[in-house]
């Protein structure tokens, strides 16, 4: 006879049916499985069989609950992506390139139009020698160079100029009921209107661009950081509070981390407003010795060249396009970051 053999049943964690033995089965302790459904001494085991019955049972539920959080995890990423990187750069130029063919159609068709004559609006097949013309030039790359120094340079300042006062504005009543206004007056006053402010302050020189470029962005980059602050979560506040941030650490860790998308937000209308006031600046201020693409604007009018100032214009609008990729790209990273967008396009 066999020795006395207990046989247990239990699930794992895995839903699973697991069954062992207390003691050692006769004639070489045999071991017990579910599936023999024999118990170590011969007899017939429906405990073994219904254990194994169970545990299936409870495995059911399992799997199905593990498929519904697959399929609610799949619904929040946006589902699997259908195609590679090469996919994902043509859907994104393949809209681009469109409308730039729609653009060139509808510019051409206004040429066959005659609304103007030829020489004062050039259509696309007389602008695209001479642009390829001036970019194969290393003047011109030269006038381009010192547009965008000028621009990188005020911007900079501005950046730097609307973050101290955006900051200071925010979090100080006084300073809120006194300048809040004043900052988006500062934002809707044209940028032509300062210029000859500038030239009497600065003469005909770099300095006069520059402080029109600060005056165009700052205010914009100012407001993105006081509504990002205005609509920082209260909580956040406490939170800092309790980790013992004061001041500028609760500023530095807390706020203006919170206040990132209204502040890039900022960022991105105040290099539209310098990016227009440089280019007025460079067509008010012609400094002697200095070329850039304002100046270009400026004598192609002057010699009614219709293609060189619609060349130098779509130089200018491809770096604004340029530009704008860049903050697209901050602000699709900050999304992803924060679970705001899709992470597999």
């Amino acid at each position: 006879m066999a020795a006395d053999t207990r046989v247990t049943t239990g699930v794992d964690d895995t839903g699973h049916t697991a069954i062992g033995a207390d003691g050692a089965a006769a004639h070489g302790n045999t071991p017990v499985t579910a599936d023999s459904g024999v118990t170590a001494d011969g007899g017939a085991s429906g405990t073994t069989a219904g254990a194994a019955v169970t545990g299936g049972a409870d495995r059911a539920p399992a799997d199905a609950h593990a498929r519904q959080l697959a399929g609610l995890d799949a619904l929040e990423l946006g589902g699997d992506s259908s195609g590679g990187p090469a996919a994902r750069v043509w859907g994104r130029l393949w809209p681009m390139a469109l409308a730039v063919a729609i653009v060139l159609a509808v510019w051409q068709c206004v040429v066959w139009a005659g609304f103007w004559p030829e020489y004062v609006f050039a259509g696309p097949a007389d602008v695209a020698p001479v642009l390829l013309d001036r970019l194969t030039t290393g003047e011109y790359w030269e006038a381009i160079g010192v547009t965008m120094r000028r621009a990188v340079t005020g911007f900079a300042v501005s950046v730097v100029a609307g973050l101290v006062v955006g900051a200071l504005v925010s979090r100080v009543r006084v300073l809120r009921a006194a300048f809040g206004s004043l900052i988006t007056g500062l934002q809707t006053m044209p940028s032509i209107a300062w210029f000859p402010l500038a030239i009497l302050l600065f003469g005909l020189t770099e300095s006069a661009i520059t402080f029109v470029v600060i005056l165009g962005a700052a205010p914009s980059i100012a407001n993105g950081l006081i509504t990002g602050v205005d609509y920082t979560p209260p909580i956040l506040l406490r939170a800092g509070h309790v980790l013992g941030f004061r001041r500028l650490q609760l500023y530095r860790h807390v706020i203006l981390p919170a206040s990132l998308p209204s502040f890039l937000a900022g960022l991105k209308q105040g290099w539209a407003f310098a990016w227009r006031s440089l280019m007025a600046g460079e067509l008010v201020v012609i400094i002697a010795h200095q070329s850039s693409l304002g100046e270009r604007l400026f004598f192609d009018r002057e010699l009614a060249d219709s293609a060189g100032l619609l060349s130098t214009m779509i130089v200018i609008l491809v770096i604004g396009i340029a530009v704008d990729l860049l903050f697209e790209t901050a602000d699709t990273s900050l999304r992803r970051r924060w679970g705001l967008a899709r992470t597999s396009a």
